[in-house]
């Protein structure tokens, strides 16, 4: 019987063939996603559901998917989709995290080409019927200091369309490294930097809570008198009740923003302020986007369905089913111990060593190190899937290099990974137990043998009396509860590491409690998918 997709969104006729012409049984039906209950009645029939933004994939709407195996998301955003419920289902999530590059670049061209213009008023006065030719007096982007957040895939982009303007361009992005800002033709800065030497800004990160209000009141009180900012990112990467100040006093002298903290956006700060060009979400909104993301999606589940690839899955690695039944809990390692990395490094990293001992340097590397180098990069970008992560570690020019050989230690097999950037060199290494658990089993060089959870500490101090003691008080006195307590130490009255499995994340406050005693030299709350 062949597999049955469903296109609850709309998508081009050209991609709906794409399904017919492979042998798909398609449901072209593009107001359905919009009908929940109605949406809820029809899934259970279907392998395949495809959409854009309008279908929510909710953990209640995956109750009533009983025979789903694949849901394709033709663009990269995955907000409407429950992705921890899908993979509880087993269900793969895909997206086209590439397709809508170049489309969102040119938009914020466009948009910082309109600001610094003054296009949109200067359109409205003349549509009335007035000639004011001395009102909208504009800038040039020529010569101008362009400060780019963000060096990724888009961000890229944007550098070079403006490089080809002749604009000066600057880059802050704790992933890029100096070899790679040469290849991009930038100068990578610190944020400080670029935030007091830009004439224009524009951002290019995801959403995180390291990226959130990353142009906070804080940082815009730095910007360069007569800054323009243009955002066709994400909402909620700019405090926009503070840049609106910011622009009504004049320190801003305009903005062009694509997105909002809160969509649809019926209301902003931003809103009528004549220096404010603002569009409802458009970075992607061209017809050849559309298409191509379309296209792809339609390609993707088509040899998922009738092949088993995986290609671009946001919640699988792109391995067989063979291999997965071996594989699994080592996939699941490799993954915490790129997180632990990601999360533990905030400066560019230039390498990553990848070393496979024992068994385990039989299996399938390729798709370990995709799943290690996922986890590291998703700590700043959690779109990212174990097919774009090495091309996006690649873009910021990082070396990857794998190391494989025969058993060395009392572990049967093991995983360690070392991370090099030019401050420090990192190195964690994990295990799987017989359980089929992953372990963290060294870090920095200190042995010791840590249940991995959601949510954990990591600390380390001068091996002395009465740390531990303090910590655990510290955390019990506020209501943080320990599951798993791990030590570890180098040698007596040398560094020691805590890593603690705790059961919910602990508040910012207790943190601080924990800093400002002053036994500790870093205190780092983690986090893991663990699911």
């Amino acid at each position: 019987m062949a597999p049955k997709v469903l296109v609850s969104d709309k998508l081009s006729e050209t991609a709906v063939q794409i399904f017919r012409d492979r042998g798909i049984d398609v449901t072209f039906d593009p107001s359905i996603g919009k009908d929940k209950e109605k949406l809820a009645q029809a899934i259970g029939e279907y392998d395949g559901l495809a959409i854009r933004s309008a279908t929510k994939v909710t953990a209640k709407l995956l109750e009533q998917a009983g025979n789903l195996k694949v849901i394709g998301r033709a663009g990269i955003g995955v907000d409407n989709v429950d992705i921890p419920a899908a993979s509880q289902k087993g269900v793969i999530v895909m997206n086209t995290p590439f397709g809508n590059s170049i489309t969102t670049a040119e938009h914020a061209i466009s948009l910082m080409m309109a600001v610094a213009r003054q296009i949109p008023e200067a359109n409205a006065s003349t549509h009335a019927g007035k000639w004011e030719k001395s009102r909208f007096m504009g800038v040039e982007l020529t010569g101008k200091t362009l400060g780019v957040i963000g060096a990724g895939n888009i961000g890229s982009i944007v550098i070079d369309r403006a490089r080809g303007l002749r604009m000066k361009v600057i880059a802050y992005d704790p992933f890029l490294n100096e070899e790679r800002a040469d290849q991009l033709g930038v100068r990578k800065v610190e944020l400080d930097e670029l935030l007091a030497a830009s004439d224009f800004i524009t951002l290019h990160v995801p959403l995180t809570d390291k990226t959130r209000n990353i142009l906070s009141k804080e940082a815009i009180a730095k910007l360069k008198p007569g800054v323009r900012i243009v955002n066709c990112a994400r909402g909620g990467l700019v405090d926009e009740a503070a840049l609106a100040d910011a622009l009504k006093e004049g320190r801003v002298a305009g903005a062009g923003f694509d997105v909002f903290a809160e969509e649809p956006a019926t209301a902003s700060p931003l809103f009528n302020l004549e220096n404010v060009v603002v569009t409802p979400h458009l970075g992607a909104a061209t017809t050849e986007a559309q298409e191509n993301v379309a296209l792809q999606v339609a390609e993707q589940m088509s040899d998922y369905l009738l092949t088993g690839a995986v290609t671009n899955a946001l919640n699988m690695p792109s391995v067989t089913a063979e291999e997965a039944r071996v594989m699994g809990p080592w996939l699941k390692l490799a993954e915490h111990l790129g997180a632990f990395c990601g999360q533990m490094t905030e400066e560019g990293v230039t390498e990553i060593n990848i070393l496979y001992d024992g068994s385990v340097a039989e299996m399938n590397t390729a798709a370990l190190n995709t799943s290690a180098i996922a986890g590291l990069m998703r700590s700043v970008n959690p779109d990212v899937n174990m097919v774009s992560a090495p091309v996006l570690a690649k873009d910021r020019g990082i070396d990857i290099s794998t190391t494989t050989q025969g058993q060395t230690g009392v572990f049967e097999a093991y995983i360690k990974i070392t991370v090099t950037t030019p401050e420090r060199v990192r190195s964690i290494a994990g295990t799987v137990f017989s359980d089929g658990k992953p372990r963290f089993i060294q870090i920095k060089g200190i042995n010791l043998d840590a249940e991995i959870g959601q949510h954990m500490l990591y600390t380390t101090n001068e091996d002395k009396a009465g740390v531990i003691g303090t910590l655990g008080q510290t955390l019990g006195q506020n209501g943080v509860n320990i599951a798993n307590f791990t030590l570890g130490r180098s040698e007596r009255g040398r560094e020691a590491i805590a890593l603690l499995y705790l059961d919910e994340q602990p508040p910012q406050d207790v943190l601080q409690k924990l800093k400002d005693t002053g036994l500790f030299n870093a205190v780092r709350p983690l986090q893991f998918a663990v699911a």
